[in-house]
């Protein structure tokens, strides 16, 4: 069992800036994937970011995080964090860190995350 607790979430101007944070407990793997998921009224839970949480840092970006958002992890504290910049109305979206048992395969896929957090709402005004 793996518990995902976000926290960070807020109302933000366009261009501004947020960090999410993700805090994990319970029985972790080095080959586990840590996601970022994100989800707007009516549509679908869309990858945002990835990362392994044991070993070599790799992470994952979708289009849309590249280059604004960036996902770090610091195991000392078991938290993943997601900073994002230069936010627009359109990232506006409950924001979900999701638990992935091994292997980058399907990291993209909310499928493949076993685990969940409750989410953290972000608001990004115009």
């Amino acid at each position: 069992q793996v518990q995902l607790v976000e926290s960070g979430g807020g109302l933000v101007q366009a261009g501004g800036s947020l960090r999410l944070s993700c805090a994990i407990s319970g029985r972790t793997f080095s080959t586990s994937i840590i996601g970022w998921f994100r989800q707007a009224p009516g549509k679908e839970r869309d990858f945002i970011a990835a990362c392994t949480w044991g070993g070599v840092f790799s992470t994952d970006y979708s289009d849309s995080a590249k280059g604004r958002f960036t996902i770090s992890r610091d195991n000392a504290e078991n938290t993943v964090s997601l900073q994002m910049n230069s936010l627009k109305p359109e990232d506006t979206a409950v924001y979900y860190c999701g638990f992935k048992l091994s292997h980058w395969a399907g990291s993209r896929s909310e499928g493949s995350y076993i685990y969940w957090g409750q989410g953290t709402q972000v608001t990004v005004s115009s």
